[in-house]
Order: C-alpha cells, then structure tokens, then sequence
C-alpha cells in the first residue's frame, strides 16, 4: 500500500471515483475534463470554484410582511420569530450555493460538521447556526487545531452543548466530554475505572474547569480578529482559576490557570496545545477522514501503510488539514492501484448519503433547481417542502441536524457505517427522490410542484452520443453514473424496459421520429422510466 501520488492521467473511472469523493456532484464536461488530468492536477482544479450564487438567505415569510434579509436587519438575534424556520432556510442557503459550484472546500466543511457536530435546531437564534457554518467554512482548507480552539467560543457550540452554563461554582461537563470524546483525541480502549486510555474522567473534569466562564454573546457585537465571525465571551468570574492537574494520558500535565481574558485563553490554547500534542489526536482524524473519504473499513495493513504515515504528516503539518487531504486524494491507495488484491476495492465502496445522492442526481442530469434570487416561491417549495420537509428526514439525514451530538449513525457507528444509509425506512425517500426531480413534483409531502423537472430530452440530446442506439444510450448513462461500467446483461434488462416488449427497432425508430416531428412525448416517457430505473439501480447507490 502505498501513499505516493498517482502519476498518469485519471482516465474516466479514476475520475469519477475522485469527483464522487472529493465534491458533491459533478457533469459530464467536468468528468472529461478531469479524465485527462493528473490527480494532483485535478484536485487543484476543485478547489478554484468559490462563487457563491446566493449571496444571503431570504426569509419570504409572512405573505403580509416578509422578514427577508433578517441576518443582517441589526434586529437583536432572540427577538427575531420563527428561529426553526430560519435555520431550514440556513440550511438550505448552503446546499444551494454548494450545489451550483464543484469544490473540494465544501466536501471538507461537511466533515468538519461531521467532526464538530451541533444539531442546527439546538443552537438558539439561527444566527448562530450561520455563525457556526461559516466558521467551518474558514478552516476548511485550514488547521484543525485552530478550529479546535475557535469552535470553543462559538455561540452554536456553547448553546448546543450548554458549556454558556458552565462556571466554576456550578460545572456542566456536557461539552469537555464532547471535545474529547468526539471532537479530538477519541476514547481508547478502557483500561480501568474512567480509564480510556486516552484520557480519563478526571481530565474531564478538568478539562471541564478550564472551560468554565465561557458565555454566549447574543447580540453578536465580539467579532473574533482572526476570522471576521462573532464569537462568545469570557467571563472571568465564572473561570475556575484553580491549577489543572491532568491524569497519566497527558502526562501529568498541570495547566496554569488564567485570572483575566487573556491568560485564560492563553489557558485555552494550551490545554488544545496539550490535546493535540498526543498522537492518538492525530490518529482519531486521519480515521475519521479515511472514513469519509475512502472507506469505512481496513486492516492492518492499511492502519501501518495509510493511517499512521498521514497521521505523522498530520502532526508535522500543525495539523493542517488540506496537505493530508491533498495527499489522500492524490495516492496510488485512494485510487487502489497499489495492490491487485480484488478484496479491498477502495472504488464503489461506500453507500452514498442521501445528501450525495441527491446532489449528484441534479448535477448530473442537468436539473435546474429554482434560483431564490427570482423564483423565491418555487424554491421555497423545493427547499423547504420537499427537501427540508420530506426528503431529508424521511431518507435518514436531517441537514445539519443529527439527531445526537456524536452526528449521523451512518458515518460513526460500527460495524456497518455508510451502509446504514440504506434501509427499510429510507427506501422509500432514496428511490421516490428521481421521480420528484422527473415530475417536479414533491410526492414525498405537500405542496404539489415546485416549479422545476428534469428534461430527460434535452439531457440526452446534449450528452449522449448515438441516442437513437439504445444500447449505446445505456452504456453511456451506466458509464456516467456507476462507478463501473455493466455487462450486457445489464444493458438487456434496462433496454427491455424501454422496449416493453417491442423489437429492437422500436427506440431507433421512435427517436427518429422525434428528431422528425419534434413532438417528444413518446421518448420523454421512455427516458424518463429508463433513467429512474437506472438512478435506482443497486449500482448507482455507490460510489
């Protein structure tokens, strides 16, 4: 196994399988595009797109007198109504800016969500949530001890795990145990009594201590100097200003305490200091990147050859984060061309999320969700009714919004993992999602359509070279989809669904005709039921 960069040209399988990975979507220009490049050459291709084609969320509700641009009104965050509303509207800000650019950055802030994980609905004004989103935002091409230190003082973060309520006459250890936990060095094997290893529940409580008097600052007025993003306050009060004694994991560490703001958050960058000292730090964030990024399981081989390698290079690299993704993402492993072993296929190895599933269905058949900056009232119905509403909790991912601190099951919780995506009661969302974008209609919920459908035609007639071979119409959409290409077995069951018993020569003739007359309804028709099929299709739920 072997970590150095893959030299030659992707070609369009090893394309497809860095596009999945590294974005949330891709097209059929930027495949190709990328199928003669370099994988190094590739991935600096995705981390140029950063325009954003909604500038800022637009609250259109009430009918009689909109909250519009509420994040910038100057109205005090809490005394602005209908919170829950808002952060739907925050979350979905994100994915339409995130689906209308091709950005490795944007894969990376949604591990850093699922790293440092709040539930948006748990945060208090939506403000916050915005806050919060942004700040992964920054340190998404950043350091992740940096982050580790800013995320403390983030408002969504004290208000998520109550650390606002944390003082030194009263501790709350919600959010020390998190930090520790899930945020950074992870538990170890228990070896005792509140032993894990890594860290101990004594280090919990003090780690608890060194975070006392850290308080919201609601009114978002204290602008962090480093980021340009409101951050909480300090109130020295309410710090424990008594010594820290860590246990035997961190060496016996004892932490000065700090007695006004600045050495107390001269106290917090040491104690981070001290956490990322340790190897097992490192360690818990390159298996969670691995994770997300390659796949859920591996041996000990890839433990040796992989993890530890990049978790060295994490440390040495101050914990920058891009570097190690760079190197990930540009390695022989990654492409699994460094072995011949057919047992630990690395592509089409993970189950997507139903948040790549659907991005990648409306990127790659060309669906033009309605744009909020003129069309505000389908997209609210596209948004909101059906994602927010009905395809994201019904298919098992709430948006920024899992329903527990440690996030989505799917991407923690062995031994199953990504495979968790896929079950008896997210079926129904993961396979009905085509139809609404065919229809444009929301069948999951209410509020009938939303103003935008895929135009199968169109798509076919731009992409696909031959369409009147049907057998060439399928290859070409499997070739575009699937992480490998079908045998002609394959290709016989999609074309006896188009054909629905008639001769070979029906779709030539019925897609002559087309071209002849213009009147597409036959062939839309049957592109559309071949397309369901073929997004529904055991092969297209992996990437």
């Amino acid at each position: 196994m072997s970590l150095s960069p893959l030299t030659s040209n992707l070609g369009v399988t090893r394309a497809k399988h860095l596009l999945k990975r590294a974005c949330f979507h891709y097209n059929k220009d930027l495949l190709y595009t990328v199928s003669n490049m370099t994988a190094g050459e590739a991935i600096n291709l995705l981390l140029q797109d950063n325009a954003v084609s909604y500038a800022e969320p637009y609250d259109p509700l009430p009918n009689d007198n909109p909250h519009g641009f509420w994040l910038s009104s100057g109205i005090y965050p809490p005394d602005i109504p209908n919170q829950a509303r808002k952060r739907k509207l925050l979350s979905q800000w994100w994915f339409y800016n995130m689906i209308n650019r091709v950005n490795l950055k944007d894969k990376l802030q949604f591990f850093l969500h699922t790293t440092f994980t709040i539930a948006s609905g748990d945060v208090g004004a939506s403000h916050y949530f915005y806050d919060y989103l942004r700040l992964l935002e920054h340190y998404s091409d950043g350091n992740l001890k940096d982050l580790a230190k800013k995320i403390t003082l983030d408002n969504a973060m004290l208000n998520y795990l109550d650390n606002t309520q944390n003082n030194a006459n009263n501790p709350n250890e919600n959010y020390a145990r998190e930090f520790l936990e899930l945020f950074t060095i992870s538990k170890g094997e228990q070896i005792g009594e509140g032993d894990y290893t890594n860290y101990t529940e004594n280090d919990v409580i003090e780690a608890a201590k060194v975070f006392s008097g850290f308080k919201t600052q609601l009114d978002r007025t204290i602008i962090d100097s480093d980021t340009g993003i409101p951050m909480g306050r300090i109130n020295v009060n309410q710090h424990d200003q008594n010594e820290k004694q860590f246990s035997h994991a961190f060496d016996n560490y004892a932490l000065q305490a700090g007695v006004d703001e600045n050495s107390i958050m001269d106290e917090l960058h040491e104690f981070v200091d001290m956490v990322f000292d340790k190897e097992a730090t490192a360690i818990a964030y390159i298996e969670k990147l691995y994770r997300f990024f390659v796949k859920s399981e591996w041996d000990e081989n890839t433990q040796n050859d992989i993890i530890n390698p990049l978790s060295q290079q994490l440390m040495n690299n101050n914990y920058e984060i891009l570097p190690i993704v760079i190197t990930l993402l540009s390695s022989q492993h990654f492409y699994d061309s460094d072995d011949s072993n057919p047992s630990d296929e690395i592509i089409g190895s993970i189950v997507k999320s139903p948040l790549q599933l659907l991005a990648t269905a409306i990127n790659n058949f060309e669906f033009v969700i309605p744009n909020p900056n003129d069309d505000l009232d389908n997209y609210y119905r596209f948004s909101i009714y059906f994602l927010q509403n009905a395809f994201w909790p019904m298919s098992g991912m709430n948006l920024f919004a899992p329903d527990t601190v440690a996030g989505y099951p799917a991407i923690y919780q062995a031994p199953d993992f990504d495979r968790q995506w896929f079950s008896s009661s997210t079926i129904l969302a993961r396979y009905r999602m085509i139809e609404c974008l065919i229809t444009g209609r929301n069948a999951l919920g209410q509020n009938g359509q939303f103003g935008s459908e895929l135009d199968s035609v169109s798509f076919v007639e731009n992409n696909i070279t031959s369409p009147q071979n049907l057998n060439n119409l399928i290859n070409d959409l499997a070739e575009y989809l699937y992480p490998f290409s079908i045998d002609q077995d394959r290709i016989n069951y999609f074309a006896d669904l188009v054909l629905d018993g008639y001769p070979d020569y029906y779709w030539t003739d019925t897609w002559n005709n087309f071209v002849a007359d213009g009147d597409s309804t036959i062939v839309k028709n049957k592109l559309d039921v071949l397309i369901g099929a073929m997004v529904n299709a055991p092969e297209n739920q992996l990437m």
